[in-house]
């Protein structure tokens, strides 16, 4: 009866004409493939390849590992002035906020500090200096799904956009600028408001895009905002994250009182040091709450980067996608027939049969750590936002809600959906569905959807 309605669907859906649809579907239980359609075709799977990621992140890592954050010196205390270096030391912490910044300086200022007569040294050592995937393009360098990657990074808020500002547009008088407002306040980048704000009406939303220029930090606000809108937050990628987490740690230093006689540097911590103070990161698998609900590129280029870093010592995308590739052949996935370019998906080169995607979500349940696996992922119709993540929105009726726990997934003319599903008849199944050369990735969620409903009513 599935095969029935779904092939019927399939063949004469108009938002599939010209596109190719790669569906998996399983048993929960044995793993016996109840339906398949082009699925062993390697298709982009976008933000699917997360679930790769945070799977191997927790058999290698483990879910309670944490990330650590350093600050140190090589020079002794006398009297109120350090007499050396300070160095503020990342090891990949995707969770750093300048509140966390603020707590460094406060602690030194208690340990009895009012002088540093050295330089502020910035240690990003612990992955490679390479910023972005191989496959990022220049026009996605300005967003926050596109930010720099580096081991030393700051988030602005708890949803843990790593290496990013966050940008709060309040709409003025109409024809005026907006009011705009940077969180966290700093001079590490340049605004400039281009925005105009105009006339509410029934079809007048707001259009407002950033633009950074590349190789810098001068940031436009353009486009337009209704009177009527309470506010919008654009999150935008800063260039040189680690750069930027200096400048937030010296406007932090002078907050408390602390005054930085050298210069900020980039640089490595030598070997006389000693930790004035540090701060641990929450463990993995409450990390990939914000990773997986919220479709976190950032961290699964992190994760990547800190597996590549703890096997084989190299915290690369080279070594980490070794390390991807070999705990994916552990959990019974094929990796012969995959491409892999990066942790997040974002790349239009990662090549993924939908076939191994529901292998994969088969295998993970014998795992120890599956519990944190599916406790991530976004649930269908749930409203709260770090439950249901990418997927509160959707699937939001008596009939689907609560009943699919899945990863979305979205770039230009690809969407896909994996994950697991309970049908109306008391049957759980794991589902896989990447569709590409859509175009509208929009009208692929659309898609998602109507199969998951076939599905649940079985």
């Amino acid at each position: 009866m599935i095969t029935q309605r779904l092939n019927q669907y399939l063949q004469n859906e108009p938002k599939l004409r010209g596109a190719i649809a790669g569906i998996s579907i399983r048993s929960r239980e044995t793993g016996e493939i109840l339906y398949e359609h082009h699925s062993d075709i390697r298709l982009r799977p976008a933000s699917n390849l997360k679930l790769f990621t945070s799977a191997a992140a927790l058999s290698v890592l483990g879910e309670d590992y944490t990330f650590e954050t350093d600050v140190l010196t090589d020079g002794e205390l006398e009297g109120e002035v350090l007499k050396g270096n300070l160095y503020l030391r990342g090891k990949g912490d995707p969770t750093l906020l300048p509140k966390d910044i603020d707590l460094f300086a406060k602690t030194l200022r208690e340990q009895g500090i009012r002088e540093i007569q050295g330089d502020l040294i910035g240690d990003d050592t612990w992955y490679d200096n390479i910023r972005y995937s191989v496959d990022l393009t220049w026009t996605d360098e300005t967003f926050y799904y596109g930010a720099q990657v580096s081991a030393l990074t700051i988030s602005p808020s708890e949803d843990y956009d790593t290496g990013t500002v966050l940008v709060t547009i309040k709409p003025g008088k109409i024809g005026e600028q907006p009011t705009l407002s940077l969180d966290p306040d700093t001079d590490y980048v340049k605004i400039v408001n281009q925005a105009v704000t105009v006339a509410a009406g029934s079809d007048v939303e707001t259009d407002i895009e950033p633009e950074r220029e590349h190789g810098g930090n001068t940031i436009y606000i353009k486009g337009t905002i209704p009177e009527n809108t309470p506010e919008e937050k654009i999150w935008v990628a800063v260039w040189e994250p680690t750069e930027y987490a200096l400048a937030l740690f010296r406007q932090s230093l002078k907050k408390y009182g602390i005054e930085l006689k050298g210069n900020l540097k980039i640089g490595e911590t030598t070997k006389k040091t000693k930790v004035l103070t540090n701060h641990t990161s929450i463990p993995l698998k409450e990390l990939l709450i914000p990773f997986m609900k919220l479709s976190n590129n950032g961290h699964g280029e992190m994760l990547v980067k800190e597996m590549g870093k703890v096997v084989y010592g190299e915290g690369s995308w080279d070594k980490g996608l070794e390390v991807l590739r070999e705990e994916l052949e552990k959990l019974g996935v094929n990796t012969s027939t995959l491409v892999l370019r990066d942790g997040s998906g974002i790349s239009h080169v990662n090549l993924i049969p939908a076939h191994e995607v529901s292998q994969l979500l088969f295998s993970v349940q014998s795992q120890p750590w599956f519990p944190a696996f599916l406790q991530s992922l976004p649930i269908g119709g749930e409203k709260e936002r770090m439950v249901g993540g990418t997927l509160r929105e959707r699937m939001g009726t008596n009939e689907l809600q609560g009943k699919i726990k899945a990863k979305t997934g979205t770039i230009e003319t690809v969407s896909s959906l994996s994950g697991y599903i309970d049908t109306k008849n008391g049957e759980q199944w794991i589902f896989s569905v990447i569709l590409n050369n859509l175009l509208d990735s929009e009208l692929g969620k659309q898609v998602e959807d109507e199969i998951v409903e076939i599905l649940v009513w079985g």
